[in-house]
């Protein structure tokens, strides 16, 4: 895996590309003299982890045959306070499942992601206390 990083402007603007030649925008925030035009570094662990943890749901619903229409997921995290570096402490993880998804299937596809699957997930977890939740919807 190799991640290329060019610099877009005279401060913290970023461009990364992988091998695939897709790219993510990454910037500073404006106290420190970001200018908001792409995600900070820490915002990117968190939809890496909400982007492997929803691939892994996806993927277990359809062997289990579920009728996923679609998926929405929100991931919160909390840092630690006045440290340098200020590591992620708390992450949650909340599934927005459609579907007729039957709800025990839903709990273990959810389950074996976060806990087991997500590499993400994993890495976060030697520092924060990773948790989870889904709801149901039509």
């Amino acid at each position: 895996m190799k991640i290329e990083l060019n610099r877009l402007n005279d401060g913290f603007h970023l461009e990364a590309i992988n091998e695939q030649g897709r790219t993510v925008h990454i910037d500073a925030s404006p106290d420190i003299g970001g200018t908001n035009q792409g995600m900070r570094p820490m915002q990117l662990m968190l939809s890496a982890m909400g982007g492997c943890s929803t691939i892994d749901v996806i993927n277990i619903l359809k062997k289990q045959k579920q009728p996923l229409r679609d998926i929405k997921i929100t991931v919160t995290g909390e840092r630690e306070k006045d440290a340098t570096p200020s590591l992620f402490v708390e992450v949650h993880v909340h599934f927005r499942l459609y579907g007729q998804v039957d709800p025990e299937k839903a709990q273990r596809a959810v389950t074996l992601s976060v806990d087991k699957y997500c590499s993400v997930a994993k890495t976060l977890s030697y520092k924060a206390k990773i948790t989870h939740s889904f709801e149901i919807l039509p």
